[in-house]
């Protein structure tokens, strides 16, 4: 396992590497002595979507080393997330105050710093879209003096961006409403399969626009992780990276191509995936569990989603009442709905999460929630299935991530977490990943 200290960065990381606490203790300790004194800083994780991440583990070393000399900071990336709880805070930041969190709105406290012109975003999607992208992020970044901001977080395969992370962190997890809607129905539009897994995606080029161009001045360090299973099932850390520009993500996202990705000879026809109540609460963030199996999936597969925690569609109330209305539907009738409907066209964000979130009536989609109704659930296009018949009839605890059989269902795919990964026929990933 190569490790790299120079100054600021530290790029440490391969498939079968495992980084303890102690060894990423003494990569932020030569880290922080690159940088030097610091007396202002600002921590920016992601929230508690991200819980497995390794992120509040990181967050709270950083802490721990900076708080007795310097004012710290922290604001969790929350993009369009609730914001975390007390009890969340303290189970993900573990012995950090209270009075140290800041929260992001990002509907408002925003700062605008210029605009993507619409020739550009014509560019990079190739003729499909023609809009500017208005550029906010929170004004703590900007009005704050700040002698250093981390920007922390995990890299993986992404619906949106294509590989989670670095400058998604900044113009999504502390962005406002218009970059948010408008890089997410770029994404949309342009087709999930051509996104995922990929680093130089017409998303991604949209928020490296914004980075090189509004906030190069700013005094980022971007400290990354990259996350896996391992032989026994257990989530360890595989790598570590961190720097001021953009070569720590390039870095960390080699390696995550590498083990986050699974690439398939044959389709699945029935995959089950679990989502845990204290990650998954919403479709809004559940549906990974479609959007990371879908180019998996066989024509006519069936998909079950076992969600004990998914109570609501939307983290967003505006956003829930548009699921409602809208369903997932597939992307013909999205598009003619932000034709027809102006609260569409205002939060495009919702009509890419439709998008992403239908199967385009190629395969089944069984949703087995613990807090939505049958009405609810097949009222947005799902089908609904009983959450405790169904975990009778798989038994989630005890399954395996991987191949499962039984006499009643024969052969099938469990997937525990669909946050961590992405599945997909090897055909995809035959083209360079970049």
């Amino acid at each position: 396992m190569p490790n790299i200290f120079d100054q600021n960065r530290i790029s440490s990381g391969s498939p079968h590497a495992i980084i303890s606490l102690e060894e990423a203790g003494r990569m932020l300790d030569s880290m922080l002595a690159g940088i030097g004194r610091m007396r202002r800083v600002l921590l920016i994780p992601p929230d508690y979507t991200r819980l497995q991440s390794w992120s509040g583990e990181l967050t709270c070393m950083l802490y721990e080393r900076l708080s007795g000399h310097a004012h710290v900071e922290i604001m969790p990336a929350l993009g369009t997330h609730s914001p975390l709880t007390r009890t969340q805070q303290q189970r993900m930041f573990q012995g950090i105050p209270a009075d140290c969190f800041r929260n992001h709105d990002w509907r408002r406290d925003l700062v605008r710093l210029g605009e993507v012109p619409g020739q550009y975003i014509n560019e990079v999607s190739g003729g499909i879209l023609d809009y500017s992208v208005c550029c906010e992020i929170n004004r703590l970044l900007v009005e704050a003096r700040w002698d250093r901001i981390f920007s922390i977080g995990q890299v993986v395969p992404h619906e949106v961006a294509g590989i989670a992370n670095h400058s998604k962190n900044i113009f999504v997890g502390t962005g406002g409403a218009d970059t948010i809607h408008k890089t997410h129905f770029l994404g949309a539009v342009y087709g999930m399969e051509k996104i995922m897994g990929r680093t130089d995606t017409c998303v991604r080029k949209v928020f490296e626009y914004m980075r090189e161009n509004f906030i190069s001045e700013m005094p980022i360090s971007w400290l990354l992780t990259v996350r896996d299973r391992n032989d026994s099932g257990e989530l360890v850390t595989r790598g570590l990276y961190a720097g001021d520009d953009r070569n720590c993500f390039d870095s960390a996202s080699r390696l995550s191509q590498k083990i986050n990705i699974h690439k398939l000879d044959h389709p699945f026809d029935e995959v089950v995936v679990y989502l845990g109540p204290d990650e998954y609460h919403s479709t809004w963030l559940g549906n990974k569990a479609i959007y990371r199996t879908r180019m998996a999936l066989a024509n006519g597969a069936r998909l079950i989603v076992l969600a004990p925690g998914v109570d609501r569609f939307g983290e967003d109330p505006k956003i829930d009442m548009l699921i409602r209305r809208h369903g997932y539907r597939g992307t013909e009738n999205i598009l003619h709905a932000v034709r027809q409907d102006p609260d569409l066209v205002d939060n495009l964000s919702a009509a890419a999460h439709l998008i992403h979130g239908s199967s385009e009536g190629r395969f089944e989609i069984v949703f087995c929630p613990g807090g939505l109704s049958r009405s609810e659930i097949e009222g947005v296009g799902y089908q609904y299935a009983d959450l405790e018949e169904m975990k009778k009839r798989y038994m989630p605890a005890i399954l395996k991530d991987g191949f499962n059989s039984t006499d009643q269902d024969g052969r099938y795919y469990y997937i525990s977490n669909p946050g961590l990964g992405l599945w997909g026929l090897r055909e995809f990933f035959d083209r360079d990943l970049t």
